[in-house]
């Protein structure tokens, strides 16, 4: 049943649950995945690790929710949210029952500066995650394991690395999001086959054993393929 009060609004007869957005940031530093975690500064959890997020604004969309309070805390403006689950046990939140929606991003280290409404904000090596509040540590593992399945069919991996990349990081990159050793020829033959590199004239700075070339992701040629059922296989 539903009654109006005097302003017009509506007002029903059941609880109303709280929604809050989390964001579980991907970053890349060129050998290991590391994900961004921000230390609460109040209660519940207080001084624990957790992933950006809050509360909703009555006016605003989760995902405008989302991009706001990753500003608030991390000092992150736009980032490329992908929507990945809905987690709504009864009691994930000790305080009231709060579902959350949970999204996704994969950005560049150096594009996270941190801001003010966080006591702390940190990556963290994938291998180095701290207790995660709430039930964030189960929103760390649905969110890789989306990130997993969709780097089969979106050329994920590239928004990671910096615009001129080696085929060396892109193989450590793909390696540490699928956990799984590739061989290195292999690897390099399969990603030129497919033709979404281009190889610049220019080459990394000289290691003891030799120089490497510097490639390019080729955005073109991925939508060409995506339009044929691209699925890149391993």
């Amino acid at each position: 049943m539903e009654n109006k009060t005097e302003n017009g609004m509506y007002c029903y007869k059941y609880p109303h649950p709280a929604v809050t957005t989390d964001c579980v940031m991907f970053g890349f530093d060129g050998l290991k995945m590391k994900v961004l975690l921000i230390r609460r500064g109040i209660e519940p959890y207080k001084g624990q690790w957790a992933f950006p997020g809050g509360f909703l604004h009555m006016d605003e969309s989760a995902r405008e929710g989302a991009l706001r309070e990753l500003q608030e805390e991390t000092g992150l403006k736009d980032a490329p949210l992908r929507q990945f689950h809905t987690f709504s046990a009864p009691e994930r939140d000790p305080r009231e029952r709060v579902i959350t929606i949970g999204y996704y991003a994969l950005v560049r280290l150096s594009e996270v500066k941190g801001a003010d409404d966080a006591d702390e904000a940190r990556w963290f090596a994938m291998d180095e995650i701290p207790s995660l509040a709430f039930d964030h540590d189960m929103i760390l593992r649905t969110a890789l394991t989306e990130l997993r399945r969709q780097i089969h069919f979106e050329p994920v991996g590239f928004e990671l690395l910096p615009e001129k990349f080696t085929i060396k990081q892109l193989q450590y990159l793909y390696e540490t999001i699928l956990d799984v050793c590739f061989d290195r020829r292999n690897f390099y033959n399969k990603m030129r086959h497919l033709d979404l590199l281009e190889q610049l004239d220019e080459k990394a700075k000289p290691t003891p054993k030799r120089e490497a070339f510097l490639f390019r992701f080729r955005p073109e040629k991925y939508e060409e393929l995506k339009e044929k059922g691209f699925r890149l296989e391993f």
